[in-house]
């Protein structure tokens, strides 16, 4: 009988370990990861193009990608500052109070404004090539010259104020397809030159995301064969006047949502 109170003693941890493992392998007894989503960014994120829009003013979808991944994943909170027109310094003074320590992701798209997207689409749209070439040169030479310090800002800005999150920083996608598509369609030059400025701006902006330790969501190939003038376009055409050259809900859904997915695992 000596032995008793040492059988008893390793019948106690088997039965310890064996209810551990079991919490472990068992579907459903884990608790879940506590995911508190942050949205920030300007109209590639508040959803402009995809309609409807909340009472903000600042063009709010909730067809945007953002809502359709919080809606996705069940997170435990989400937040959505992101608005239409923003620019680096909207971010940082306007939509970072949105965030704290408790803050565990964060998603934004900016840079775009800053670098003159509307004027640069509105001078290839309706000038010449001439003001086309222009308006692209200086705005490629701003995000090549200028943007870098400000992303780099900006994401200092939000790292300050959510030191515990993932930053993840998403991209802004080719407008358009370089297929003829009718005599009133932008030329194929405009398009083509307006993509590369296209590049270079994610360019520059996966190379400040990767110093500042964010990942860099590429949208880019998802929206291929998807552009202005493609058979099936995800980008609006300048019929939509606010929304013209803005993802409309299947853009936002085929095409932002995955390149986030492809990143969230």
């Amino acid at each position: 009988m000596p032995h008793r109170p040492l059988a008893r003693a390793l019948a106690a941890l088997v039965a310890v370990l064996t209810a551990t493992l079991g919490a472990v392998l068992v579907p459903g007894t884990a608790q879940a990861a506590t995911i508190n989503y942050v949205a920030l960014g300007d109209s590639y994120s508040s959803g402009v193009g995809a309609g409807p829009y909340d009472l903000s003013g600042c063009l709010r979808s909730q067809k945007s990608y953002a809502p359709i991944w919080a809606s996705a994943n069940a997170v435990t909170s989400f937040k959505f500052p992101a608005c239409g027109g923003a620019v680096t310094a909207d971010v940082i003074n306007n939509q970072v109070s949105a965030l704290s320590t408790s803050t565990t992701l964060v998603t934004v798209t900016i840079g775009g404004n800053d670098a003159g997207f509307a004027d640069v689409i509105t001078s290839c749209r309706f000038g010449s090539t001439s003001s086309c070439t222009s308006a692209v040169n200086e705005a490629k030479a701003f995000a090549t010259g200028t943007l870098p310090g400000r992303l780099d800002a900006t994401y200092a800005a939000i790292r300050n104020r959510a030191p515990n999150a993932r930053l993840i920083v998403l991209g802004y996608p080719r407008l358009f397809e370089t297929n003829y598509c009718g005599l009133f369609a932008m030329s194929t030059y405009k398009r083509t030159i307006l993509n590369e400025a296209a590049d270079v701006l994610a360019t520059v902006i996966s190379g400040r995301a990767a110093a500042a330790g964010a990942t860099f969501a590429d949208t880019r190939p998802y929206f291929a064969g998807h552009g202005v003038c493609a058979s099936d376009p995800w980008i609006r055409d300048v019929t939509g006047v606010i929304e013209a050259y803005h993802p409309d809900s299947d853009g936002y859904r085929y095409g932002y949502l995955p390149a986030l997915n492809a990143v969230t695992g």
